[in-house]
């Protein structure tokens, strides 16, 4: 479970961190480019949900995963600024904050 918990976070970070730069590209073209809402529109609402889905699963992650407290802080801090949940990511793969919790294996007596 703790591995599929592990990939569904990836891909959610992933879709994040995607549907952030499509937010920001529709606010650029509704301000500057065309003066139409329609990227806006569009992304605004899937941001939103995958916002929302980043950190519930990241609470998840935190259960799950067995994350410190910190690193589940640090989770949901980067699901404010553009690319943080792909920065984070990376930055936790790195440093093995965020591998599984290896399965206990019963002792043979």
């Amino acid at each position: 479970m703790s591995k599929s918990v592990l990939t569904a976070f990836r891909v959610v970070a992933a879709v994040e961190a995607f549907t952030w730069v499509g937010l920001l590209v529709g606010m650029f073209f509704k301000r500057v480019v065309v003066f139409d809402e329609i990227g806006v529109q569009i992304f605004g609402p899937l941001h939103g949900a995958a916002f929302v889905a980043y950190c519930v699963i990241a609470l998840l992650a935190w259960v799950k995963l067995g994350w410190s407290l910190t690193t589940a802080f640090w989770a949901l801090v980067a699901a404010v600024p553009p690319l943080g949940t792909v920065v984070f990511e990376r930055w936790a793969s790195r440093t093995g904050r965020i591998a599984p919790t290896r399965e206990r294996v019963p002792a043979t007596a």
